[in-house]
């Protein structure tokens, strides 16, 4: 299955990021103790000693401090390297799968209006109709923050994938996956969601449209992504919303 392998490459993907993570701390502490040490053997110089004798201890200490200044610039550029890997690595939407056979609803238009009274919506899991003013950021929540949000988030073309609060693990990770996914200035969220109807295992929706899912499927999930995402009425330039919240 898809998900599998994709889920297979992000933990192994995961597990290199990491190793140089360890790799970077560990080239730090040593490092420090090399720091240390060139210290404690520069202050073993003392006066009464002969002048190569002290030369020699000196030579010995600048060695060290050589290999400490080595040591903290490569464990420096490795632990850089870890924390902007993020910036490097672009997830593309036209890379998911997307070649299924997906059963869309198209669902009624409620309007688009914005609001901070309290709203009763149509739908049990709305697709359109009054929003509250702002949106949120895009990513994974385990956190149900609330519809008038939400719909705020269509309207801009975001994908927002429910799933139920008692999901497998690996369904969690592959949402996390999935939901650093871009397009333009629209995104992914991944919201748990009580009203899931019965039998339903996802429900992923986009500005009035639904789709429901007894069964998580990265392929049909894929091509309801690269078909609605950035599809929504009030489109936002990626350079103005960066990751989502942001109006």
């Amino acid at each position: 299955m898809n998900h599998d392998m994709n889920h297979m490459q992000m933990n192994h993907e995961a597990g290199t990021s990491y190793l140089w993570l360890i790799v970077g701390a560990v080239l730090l502490l040593l490092s420090i103790a090399a720091y240390i040490l060139a210290s404690r053997t520069q202050g073993k110089v003392l006066s009464h000693m002969k002048k190569d004798e002290r030369a020699t201890i000196k030579k010995k200490s600048r060695s060290i401090r050589l290999a400490a200044h080595s040591l903290l610039g490569v464990s420096i550029i490795v632990l850089v390297l870890f924390f902007m890997q993020g910036a490097f690595t672009k997830y593309n939407v036209a890379d998911l799968n997307a070649n299924a056979t997906i059963d869309v609803t198209d669902d009624p238009y409620y309007g688009a209006e914005h609001t901070e009274e309290p709203i009763d919506y149509e739908m049990t899991i709305p697709t359109s109709g009054p929003h509250n003013p702002h949106d949120i950021k895009f990513g994974f929540y385990t956190d149900f923050p609330g519809y008038p949000y939400l719909v705020h988030n269509l309207e801009h073309g975001d994908i927002i994938i429910y799933y139920r609060e008692n999901a497998s693990d690996d369904l969690k990770e592959h949402l996390k996956y999935l939901t650093k996914f871009r397009e333009a200035g629209a995104g992914i969220l991944a919201v748990p969601n009580k009203d899931i109807p019965e039998g339903s295992e996802v429900v992923v929706t986009a500005w009035t449209k639904t789709m429901k899912l007894d069964q998580f499927d990265d392929a049909k999930v894929g091509t309801f992504i690269n078909q609605y995402i950035n599809q929504g009425p009030e489109k936002i330039p990626a350079s103005i919303r960066q990751g989502g919240g942001t109006m």
